[in-house]
């Protein structure tokens, strides 16, 4: 698919990897609809996309709301006129040891049942209604697209994260149950795994912490949105591409 013939949503659209999607797709030729809790980010990228090549609308969109995934799929599509395709990138952390010691007191501390449940609500949950409602609008439509899920290197288990990790493996793993379910309707589905990105959700690391991390990375740094961008791309102009997921993590995850 070529990315001027794209009319996509983007979630999670306020800041970070899917602000950075957006634009792009946007300074391509695409038509893009926006979406984010954030209302304040959406006006930002309104702002920085004024005068590009495609067509940017938005809307808040909060992915743990049902009603909220129909309605902004109707007004993605009315607004764009048609969908070729969804980037799923909305997402969030609670990150927490399911049972932990508190160091000090001897206490012991156990992962909440709504950390658990916040975390499953809006990366699984949210992301995958997302697909079946705009997949639902382009089967309706007849029109053929592709599907692109974030999931990440977590997938493989990362401590701290039993939430996400749940997550974003389901994630993984349905990208190739919906390629399978969706080819009749000529309708493809990848997933790109990031590993550390720079973005507004990791910059609260300390440096330290960060440092140990780089020095983990075969590459020698922690990755930038454009690193992400690059995986997006090929997944959708690659039609040959379908039912896998592609890790960017500068071989942190071999």
């Amino acid at each position: 698919m070529r990315l001027e013939d794209c009319k996509m949503i983007v979630t999670g659209a306020a800041q970070g990897i899917g602000f950075h999607f957006a634009k792009r797709l946007v300074e391509n030729g695409a038509g893009v609809a926006a979406g984010d809790v954030n209302e304040e980010g959406l006006a930002r990228l309104k702002e920085e996309c004024s005068g590009l090549k495609g067509k940017l609308v938005t809307r808040k969109l909060d992915v743990g709301n049902e009603d909220d995934i129909g309605t902004f799929v109707d007004f993605a599509a009315e607004g764009l006129g048609g969908l070729t395709g969804l980037v799923n990138n909305a997402g969030i952390l609670r990150d927490g040891l399911l049972v932990k010691v508190d160091r000090e007191t001897g206490k012991i501390i156990k992962l909440t049942k709504d950390q658990w449940q916040a975390v499953i609500d809006v990366n699984l949950t949210g992301a995958t209604l997302m697909v079946r409602d705009t997949v639902a609008k382009m089967v309706e439509t007849k029109q053929k697209g592709v599907v692109i899920n974030m999931s990440s290197i977590a997938r493989h288990g990362n401590r701290g994260q039993s939430n996400y990790s749940a997550a974003k493996s389901a994630l993984a793993t349905n990208t190739k149950t919906w390629s399978l379910e969706f080819a009749k309707f000529g309708i493809r589905v990848g997933a790109i795994a990031p590993g550390m990105i720079e973005t507004p959700m990791t910059q609260g690391m300390n440096q330290k912490a960060k440092d140990a991390l780089v020095a983990m990375i075969p590459v020698g740094r922690i990755g930038v949105p454009e690193d992400m961008w690059v995986a997006l791309r090929f997944i959708i102009e690659c039609d040959y591409f379908n039912g896998r997921t592609i890790d960017v993590d500068g071989g942190l995850s071999m």
